[in-house]
């Protein structure tokens, strides 16, 4: 759908959720009926006409832009387009792509798989056997580059993972890959054949003292020649920065020397525009503890960053759970954004983060699964953990600490409105695209999905008449005439309570197209 024609027209019904003055305002769902047409030639939104209500509007509508429906079995004058209308009557509707803020993308294989113990240890039992085995023992240097050299096995995991979030619904990912050139290479082509758009980094690690040995650069030098290489292959990939973009990743300061940090701080400031840049940030207490022995000569966690030059308008940390007020100060300060990944720091047990205190500070925060910290690749997912996760607070004595008092007046709690705020345009902001995706503003990119709740059942045959085969076979399938996935609606709900049906009961069943750039990148069939 699109590239053929110079404009795509999108029709009927469009959610969203309009761009807040400040990070601390309150989010409000806005639902439009219509039109919206889309460039094929840059994939933005030119206009949009809420008068069309019908189809005889529809067809003056596509006469007065000289247009015709490429779609319609009768003949028309004007210039083909082509036109993707959403059906009200299987409760559909169009919703801006979700932005996945902190996603690593070789643990995908991981996904449930938590351990007994906390962060520090599950990296070293689960997660960094299985990223070392992304890379090739014949190239201990990191020389190569070709994405061909990936092993077997790290191809399929990538290749999965991308299709996979996609599915669900998300059209830009800020990826962690491994310390491996050809294979953080071979992300970025894959994300660039699926048509997602994303950040691709190759994570730094050299501290020889926190990293297995089997699994570290060999040296602060050897890291960071590393990750020129993939950032060269990817500007190659994709020079524009339309689609894919490299993001200088420096794991966690734990597993970095001074010397690193010091050197993928001023690799980001060299170049113009400055590159990306993600880490992790007080994720848990025992990880915020160990970098206070480790850098003894800085102030807190987010000193080490800013000691590096890594804090800056474009850096993505990732957590923030336990960040203390002159953290938070310094942060936004320094305009980095927060990514908060709650389904991950419930996994793993590493505290509830703040959400709403971090908004009323002025952090910029966006949604991040965490696979396979998170235990879904699912954004939908993440919106209702964030929600849950809000409503525990008042029982977390640190947030007690925090916030001066043993009483809360419930302002600590996310909204469904929240969430899904933070799935869109606070991940635009996170990234640093509110400009560009997050929304249906004109002139924004068209990265969206459309979402079918499915039909009302109204079965003239009582249940009590029907067989058990029956009853369950029409029961959540895509094909049938009634539920799609788990949310089930009764005709009675207003369109707000349907998207909040969605939010708490929706899955990957629920996303029928996926578009970004305003070209079809993902369908359900």
């Amino acid at each position: 759908m699109g590239l053929a024609y110079p404009y795509t027209v999108y029709r009927g019904t469009f959610i969203h959720l309009p761009r807040l003055e400040s990070s601390s305002g309150t989010p409000e769902l806005i639902r439009n009926q219509g039109v919206m047409w889309v460039s094929s030639s840059d994939g933005r939104i030119k206009g949009s006409d809420w008068k069309v209500t019908d189809d005889a509007s529809f067809q003056s509508f596509l006469s007065s832009h000289g247009w015709s429906d490429a779609n319609s079995t009768t003949s028309g004058s004007g210039t083909e387009v082509q036109v993707v209308q959403s059906d009200d009557e299987r409760n559909e509707f169009f919703f801006p792509g979700f932005i996945d803020s902190h996603i690593h993308a070789p643990q995908f294989p991981n996904i449930g798989l938590f351990g007994s113990s906390g962060l520090l240890d599950w990296l070293n039992e689960y997660t960094f056997p299985m990223e070392a085995s992304f890379g090739s023992k014949s190239d201990p240097e990191n020389k190569q580059t070709d994405p061909k050299d990936t092993p077997p096995e790290g191809l399929r995991v990538y290749d999965e993972v991308v299709a996979r979030t996609l599915a669900h619904g998300t059209t830009t990912a800020s990826y962690f890959a491994t310390i491996h050139v050809p294979a953080t290479n071979a992300l970025a082509k894959l994300c660039q054949i699926h048509g997602q758009r994303a950040f691709i980094g190759r994570v730094c690690m050299d501290n020889h003292d926190q990293c297995p040995s089997y699994y570290v650069d060999q040296s602060a030098e050897e890291g960071f020649n590393a990750t020129i290489r993939t950032i060269d292959y990817i500007q190659k990939l994709d020079p524009t920065g339309k689609l894919i973009n490299p993001i200088v990743t420096p794991r966690f300061a734990p597993s970095c020397s001074n010397a690193s940090l010091d050197g993928l701080g001023k690799l980001a400031a060299s170049y113009d525009p400055p590159l990306y840049i993600q880490t992790h940030i007080s994720e848990s207490t025992d990880e915020v503890a160990l970098v206070q022995q480790l850098f003894p000569e800085s102030s807190s966690y987010a000193d080490v960053y800013d000691k590096a030059n890594l804090l800056t308008n474009r850096t993505i940390l990732a957590h923030g759970v336990h960040l203390t007020k002159d953290e938070r100060t310094l942060i936004r300060e320094r305009g980095s954004k927060v990514a908060h990944c709650p389904a991950s720091n419930s996994a793993l047990g590493s505290g509830l983060a703040p959400v709403r205190i971090l908004l009323d500070d002025g952090l910029d925060v966006g949604l991040g699964t965490d696979v396979s910290g998170g235990y879904s690749p699912s954004i939908l997912e993440v919106c209702r953990q964030a929600c849950l996760v809000s409503r525990l607070l008042q029982f977390s004595s640190e947030y007690q600490d925090m916030t001066g008092n043993k009483s809360t007046n419930g302002t600590e709690k996310l909204s469904v409105e929240d969430s899904l705020y933070l799935a869109t345009r606070g991940g635009a902001s996170v990234v640093d695209m509110p400009n560009d995706i997050g929304g249906f503003d004109q002139g924004m990119i068209w990265d969206a999905q459309l979402i079918e709740l499915g039909a009302v059942q109204n079965s003239t045959t009582s249940p009590l008449d029907a067989t058990p085969v029956n009853s369950i076979a029409r029961r959540g399938y895509v094909d049938g005439p009634g539920p799609v996935g788990n949310v089930d609606l009764f005709g009675n709900e207003t369109w707000q309570e349907q998207v909040q049906k969605w939010m708490w009961s929706g899955d990957d069943r629920n996303v029928k197209f996926v578009w970004v750039n305003g070209v079809l990148v993902h369908t359900r069939e």
